[in-house]
């Protein structure tokens, strides 16, 4: 079996892979900060024998090791961001480690050791069959930012490649050829007039007026862009007192859509209802734009390699501990375990995943950077079952899972499949041009364009 020198590989290196995930959940840390997860990333890949690169990119905590040379070149993409107040032990009740730190409510634990593990076994996969080309593995920061791509994008980083791939923590296995949304996030800073709110009114020129208004004005824009179109928004300023008329006032929003060119049509209107907002009430506005992602562009030949090797690889039983800890889990919500089950095909009852890989084309109305990626070189995204059925993204409940049995045990079916999908992809050229072909017809003759602005710097320092 192609890939067979690898998952040995996987096997033997399974508690090195596991110590990984759990010390990085243990040790959360917010985008761009991730400072720790770094470096023990960057040790176990340097004593494997990697080549490793800290401050790839100029990005203080991303990581770039490779093995091998020349062509092709596979890149895996890791992420070991954590997500801000969702600490969580390992527990059937929300149960903070640390009450307001951050919590690997998204899984990035476990996709960092995933990919880990999948580059330690083709390396060895690599080795023994002699085969030509270069892995490349990234440790990929700030994703729930959705800048640390792009940051890289714009270093370079992802250039030369010839295939990547990435793995996302879930419900079920399932590789994904829906589209997830682009997305521009910016803040507006308005600059008033503080006076007395009773007595002089009148002197005063509310920012935090101009703020209500771009929010009403927001929500008419609706009616009038595409339907797949998303507007969402917090006042992160408002003012001091109602007895002052606020001086400064700022919302922050988010704008997405299923497709670049859209998100940057909405993105501009919205900031001229920003600008009127700012004339009607006398007021200056300042425009901070954030940064961006694109959406995500799967590719069929890579998916169907990723298919393929879910097919060829038999995932770890559950035990009746991690069915019962996933049952206690669903109790917060049958509503949603039942919907999940009709979904992913389960019998009633089942609150894991069991089955063969699926391969969907639903769309997502989240956002990942990892559509940067693929409008550079061609991308397969899957997901393996890390959580109970009815466990929500972005919960205390993810959290618990990331950090315990059930998802370890589908990061490291994660990293199986990711090094059998390498192997056939270097045993087998051919499978890469047809993916480039897919790639350029999808592109149509355009050409990535990082939406992070020049003179954005890159988070470097601790």
């Amino acid at each position: 079996m192609i890939g067979s020198a690898a998952l040995q590989e996987i096997d033997r290196r399974r508690a090195v892979i596991v110590e990984l995930s759990r010390r990085i959940w243990e040790n959360p840390e917010p985008g761009f900060k991730e400072f720790q997860a770094a470096e023990l990333t960057a040790r176990v890949l340097r004593e494997a024998g990697f080549e490793v690169e800290t401050g790839a990119g100029g990005l203080g905590s991303a990581v770039k090791a490779s093995f091998g040379s020349g062509g092709p070149a596979v890149a895996f993409l890791g992420e070991f961001d954590a997500l801000p107040g969702l600490s969580q032990k390992i527990s059937t009740q929300r149960e903070a480690l640390t009450p307001g730190a951050p919590g690997h409510a998204c899984g990035h634990n476990l996709i960092c050791a995933a990919h880990v593990g999948a580059v330690l076994g083709l390396k060895e996969e690599m080795v023994k069959n002699k085969l030509p080309g270069k892995i490349v593995f990234f440790a990929c920061p700030g994703e729930e930012l959705l800048t640390g791509k792009g940051f890289m994008a714009r270093a370079g980083l992802f250039d030369g490649l010839d295939a990547a791939v990435n793995f996302h923590p879930n419900k079920a296995s399932e590789v994904t050829l829906g589209t997830s949304t682009a997305v521009n996030s910016c803040r507006f800073h308005f600059l008033g007039r503080a006076a007395h709110a009773g007595s002089e009114p009148h002197k005063g020129r509310s920012a935090l007026d101009a703020v209500e208004l771009t929010n009403v004005g927001a929500n008419y824009l609706r009616e009038h862009l595409p339907p797949d179109v998303r507007l969402h928004y917090i006042i992160t300023e408002g003012g001091a007192a109602p007895n002052i008329v606020p001086e400064k006032a700022s919302v922050w929003y988010y704008v997405r859509a299923l497709s670049r060119e859209a998100t940057e049509d909405a993105y501009e209107r919205l900031v001229q209802v920003a600008r009127g907002a700012a004339m009607m009430t006398g007021v200056k506005v300042e425009v901070e734009f954030l940064g961006g992602c694109y959406n995500t562009m799967g590719n069929r030949v890579l998916s169907e390699v990723v298919h393929e090797a879910m097919g060829e690889i038999q995932p770890e039983p559950w035990t009746e501990e991690e069915k019962a800890f996933a049952a206690a889990l669903d109790a917060h919500d049958p509503e949603q375990c039942a919907a999940m089950r009709k979904k992913y095909g389960q019998t009633d009852g089942q609150h894991l995943y069991e089955g063969g890989g699926l391969i969907t084309s639903f769309n997502s109305y989240g956002s990942t950077d990892l559509g940067d990626v693929m409008h550079i070189v061609p991308t397969a995204y899957f997901f393996t079952g890390c959580t109970s059925l009815g466990t929500p993204n972005h919960s205390w409940q993810f959290c618990a899972c990331a950090g315990g049995a059930v998802g370890e045990k589908g990061m490291l079916l994660g990293a199986r499949i990711m090094a059998v999908f390498g192997a056939k992809l270097l045993n087998d050229p051919a499978i890469l041009k047809r993916a480039k072909a897919e790639f350029d017809q999808a592109m149509a003759g355009r050409v990535y364009k990082c939406p992070l602005p020049d003179g954005l710097p890159a988070p470097a320092g601790q």
